[in-house]
Formats: C-alpha cells, structure tokens, sequence
C-alpha cells in the first residue's frame, strides 16, 4: 500500500496533543509553545468519554493530507509507522476507536430525543475542537455550496409551494445570495481567522498584542418564513466560518422549505456538528430553556421579546433581525417612470412580504398625482392586465397571514385607486395603493407585510424627516431624488439599519456590507464579514516576555509619586497634534 509522506511542523507526542495544537496554530499565531500531552489522556480512552473518538473522526475527515491517512472501504488504513510513532497510536487502537465512534453515533441518533440532549450532545463534540481549523470550515462550507447546486430545482420547488415564489425571485434572493456569501467567506476566511495586531505603548513596546476571533461555541439560528432558505443558511454561513456548532430552526409556516432543510442538511453536512429541528412555537420554547452561547433570530418584534427574556436567564448574546415600517420618500424631482419601476418591483417582489420593503410613500402632492400612472402602468408591464393569472407574482404564505393584510386594508380609511382585488382560496392579493391617509390610519400602525402601498402626501422634506424619526427607527430607508444634496439631508437626519438611494433592497444584496437594524428594527448585523463576527468572540490577547522589566517594577509597591510619573509617562497614550480645521 502506498502512502504519502508525513509532515509536521512540530512534534505532539498524543493525539488528544494534536487536536490542541491545531486549535491553537491554524490560522492563528505561529508562536506558541508545543503543547503538553493531555494528563487526562488515559481517561479519554474509556467508552463513556467522547473526545478521543472525535478526535479520530477529526483525522478521518478532515486531516487526511496532513497525517498520511487513507480511508478505504469498510474502516480505517493503516497509519504509516512514523505518524504511528509520534502519536504512540497503533492500528487496534485505532479500529477500535473508530468502531466505538460508529457505535456512539448509532446510540445519538436513536436514543438523543430531548433538546437538552442534542444540545449537550453539540457542546461534547465543540469540545473536541473538531470545528476549529482552518480546513474543516473550508470543507464544510464548500458542502454547503454543492447543497445549493447539487438541489436548485428542489430549492425553487419548494419555495414556489409555501409561497408561490416565480422560479426567477427564488433564484435572485434565496439560492444567488446564498451562493454569493458562501463563496465570500470561503475566499477570504484564512484572512479573516489571522490575528489582528494592535498598537502598544512603551511598556509594551516587546509584547505581542493582538485580537483573536473565536467561535462562541453552540449557536441557535431561528429562521423567518418569507426567505425560508436565505434567513436560516445565511447565518449559518457565518456560524460555520466562525468555527461554531449550530442548531437550525426552520419556520414551520413554511412547510416545504422547512422539510427540505431537515432532509438535505444532514447529507452534506457534518451530522455531529449541525442539528436541524423542526417544530412549531411550543418546540422554539423548549428549546429556549436549554443555555446556548448566541442565538440569532429572525422574525416579528412580538417572539423577539420572548427570546430575549429567554436568554437572559443563561445570559446569552442575541441577534435580532427584525422589521419595521420602512419609508420611501421621492422629492426633488425624479425620472417618474423609472421611479415607479424600482418602487414596484421593490415593493411588490416576493409578494410584498419582505421585511426591507417599503412600507410606505412619502411625497407631495404633485409627485403622487404624476406617480399613480406610472406605478400603474409599471404593474401592468411586470404582471399583465390581471396580475392573478401572472406566473411571476407570488402568494400570501398561509389563510392567517391573508386575512391579516385584508383585515388592515379594510379597517383603512384611505381611498384604493389601484388594485384591491383578492381571493380566499389562492391566497392571492393584487398589488395595492391607497392615497388620502395620514398616520392614525390602520394601515400607519403596524408593518404591512403584504402587497399594500400607503401614500401619504407631505409637501416638504422636511415634514417627511420628522415623520420618520417620530416613529420607531425603520430596518431600511429608501429616499429617490436628484438632488445629491436632498439625499444627504435626508441620510445625515435620519437613523435606520440600512440606507438606500434611488431603489430599494438592492443594499442588502451585497456581502460586503453590514445588513442589520437599529433600535426597534433589530441589533446585531451580518452578510460576509460581519456573519463572521457576529459569530465570534473578540479575544484580547498579550504574549508577554521579560523585557523591559525596570519600567514593569514601577507598579510594584511600595508605591511613590516619582515610579507614577514614570509609569504615566510610559503608558498614556498622546493626543494628536493633527486636527480638522
């Protein structure tokens, strides 16, 4: 049997060593001291401890090219005699091992039924460090992407049965803007796990300072109904580049979508690091009860507030991703036409249940009056004179969320000049506009998540600013104008999670910047970099030496004013003498 050659940097004379210093040097620092072996190794070898087994199937699966180990049909390979030397492992053991890993993974799948369960079950296997290295979050990523690829036509399958998605929205918001973040984070995650190097000061000045990112541990991901794929595998994204375990809770409402991550992510990803569990609101409160190290949720403001009481008994960090009613203001003077196309579409894609939609229009009177045709002639261009029989306009999710939006548009003291029409049975509602409203109307007091348009008439900017910060800050903000200087008014006086000028979404397309709200609207953002940090602790670290040890015994008592004016001097930091004029 031929075998390839081993190479280590250092030598670790345990397995249980090895596992250690990969979690230390691979992509971290190459400084460290060589770690010790683990004085608990013996106790890891009996069949009650977990982590030695994890740590074999760590080799198995993802330090293969590292330590010369070829995986054959029906078990393990021999390990070549001088891996087999610097582990002190021998190839009984190693079978051995592994067996009783299969065997441990045939108890986990049969006998693991309660939350609490799974959730310790996650902790075990973090523990090993098995999510740690550079290499396992690269293949585990890379699964996540052949998911995407290998299932398109099941994805928009799904998506078209929960929310009648055309194929072409399901492909631009759910499948692309996964693909795209995923390939985002796979190209720049040795980067971003590098230590980042800060400055230090004089007694300081030999000591490495620097900021390491670290996986929080075990993670909840609570996912939306509305972008059923997005909302739950974005921030799985972020979970597995930062090197967590997660556990994934698909919304039940939509229920194809739902099943379809239960069955797929098992198969492409790694089963002992990432659990998918599927229930309704009583299974999310079970689930709750158990300690995670962050939870990252998605959806209404009302659950919101139930989770975080939850997590504020164990002390967790939450994420929230939240809504709001987000503004459009159109002053200035614009090009109508091309105005209403990307207000419609913006407004009306994904049958207007997108949290960053605008939720409604603020304008003067002369721009609404020019508006109406355009966004009428706008709708018949995408959807036809009867938007019903379209292929390319979507669906309410569920009769509950239909009658929702129909009873707040007939509570609604506002005139309907376009659309209004809707059918039970299909759950359908026509792209919508009412005029003649203002803000104690039922449609002013609550996101609509429909395809409803309100438009309020302001005749200056002005008003329309304070209309917005008069109310809670909004997920997103859209303002279309030709005036450079109307935009950023607008944008330097109001707050919101996102900013977008002369269209609307596209912002939150982009991997290369944050998507998040503010205030009542969320906390927390990610997409790219910022999935990665959301899902990362900032550790501040100090290797110190013995350098420089007269400015150290300063602070040794007994104290004196003369070692305080030195020590002052050596540690504070100075003001700059540049300044802005």
């Amino acid at each position: 049997m031929r075998y390839k050659k081993v190479i280590l940097k250092r030598r670790s004379p345990t397995l249980a060593g090895f596992s250690r210093f990969n979690a230390i040097t691979n992509g971290y620092s190459t400084k460290t001291k060589p770690v010790k072996p683990d004085p608990d190794e013996s106790k890891s070898r009996t069949p009650g401890n977990t982590s030695a087994v994890f740590r074999l199937h760590e080799l198995e699966t993802h330090f293969c090219k590292r330590l010369s180990l070829e995986l054959r049909e029906g078990g393990w390979s021999r390990v070549t005699s001088a891996a087999a030397g610097r582990f002190s492992l021998g190839d009984h053991y190693v079978s051995r091992e592994y067996s009783r890993f299969q065997k441990l993974r045939k108890v986990r799948c049969s006998k693991m039924e309660s939350h609490s369960e799974v959730v310790a079950w996650l902790r075990s296997v973090f523990r090993t460090g098995v999510t740690i290295p550079l290499q396992f979050r690269l293949t585990q990523l890379s699964a996540l992407l052949s998911l995407m690829e290998d299932n398109e036509a099941q994805i928009v399958d799904a998506l078209r049965k929960d929310l009648g998605k055309p194929k072409f929205e399901a492909v631009l918001s759910e499948i692309d803007m996964v693909r795209n973040d995923i390939c985002y984070a796979i190209n720049n995650l040795k980067t971003w796990m590098t230590p980042e190097y800060v400055g230090t000061n004089l007694a300081t000045k030999f000591d490495d300072c620097f900021i390491r990112r670290e996986p929080f541990g075990v993670v909840l991901i609570i996912g939306a109904w509305n972008y059923p794929l997005q909302l739950i595998l974005l921030p799985l994204v972020g979970a597995i580049a930062a090197g967590n375990c997660a556990v994934l809770k698909p919304s039940e409402i939509s229920q194809a979508t739902e099943q379809l991550l239960a069955d797929l992510i098992p198969k492409y990803l790694s089963k002992e690091c990432y659990v998918v569990m599927c229930g309704g609101a009583e299974e999310t409160k079970k689930l709750l009860q158990n300690k995670f190290d962050h939870i990252f949720y998605t959806g209404s403001q009302s659950v919101a507030r139930g989770i975080l009481r939850a997590a504020a008994d164990h002390l967790t960090p939450v994420t929230l991703e939240l809504g709001g009613k987000s503004p459009c203001l159109i002053y200035g003077g614009v090009d109508i036409k091309t105005a209403a196309k990307r207000l419609v579409w913006a407004k009306y894609f994904n049958c207007g249940q997108s949290c960053v939609a605008p939720d409604y229009l603020l304008c003067d009177a002369e721009t609404r009056d020019a508006l109406l045709p355009a966004i009428r002639e706008a709708l018949e261009g995408f959807y036809g004179p009867d938007p019903q029989r379209c292929q390319d306009m979507g669906r309410i999710v569920t009769d509950k969320h239909w009658s929702h939006v129909m009873e707040l548009l007939g509570r609604s003291k506002g005139r309907v000049v376009i659309g209004g029409e809707s059918t039970r049975e299909d759950k359908y509602i026509a792209p919508t506009v009412v005029v003649d409203i203002d803000e104690t109307d039922a449609l002013m007091q609550e996101e609509i998540f429909g395809p409803v348009l309100p438009i309020i008439a302001l005749e200056t900017v002005e008003e329309a600013i304070d209309f917005v910060n008069a109310r809670e800050s909004p997920l997103a903000l859209y303002v279309f104008s030709d005036v450079p200087q109307l935009v950023t008014k607008v944008l330097e006086n109001t707050r919101s999670g996102g900013f977008c000028s002369n269209d609307g979404i596209v912002h939150m397309t982009l991997p290369t910047l944050p998507f998040g709200g503010v205030g009542a609207s969320g906390m927390g953002c990610y997409h790219g970099r910022w999935s990665f940090d959301t899902f990362s602790h900032k550790r501040g670290c100090m290797f110190r030496g013995w350098a420089l040890e007269r400015i150290g015994a300063l602070r040794y008592p007994p104290y004196s004013d003369t070692n305080l004016s030195w020590l002052r001097w050596a540690t504070t930091t100075k003001k700059s003498s540049c300044s802005v004029m």
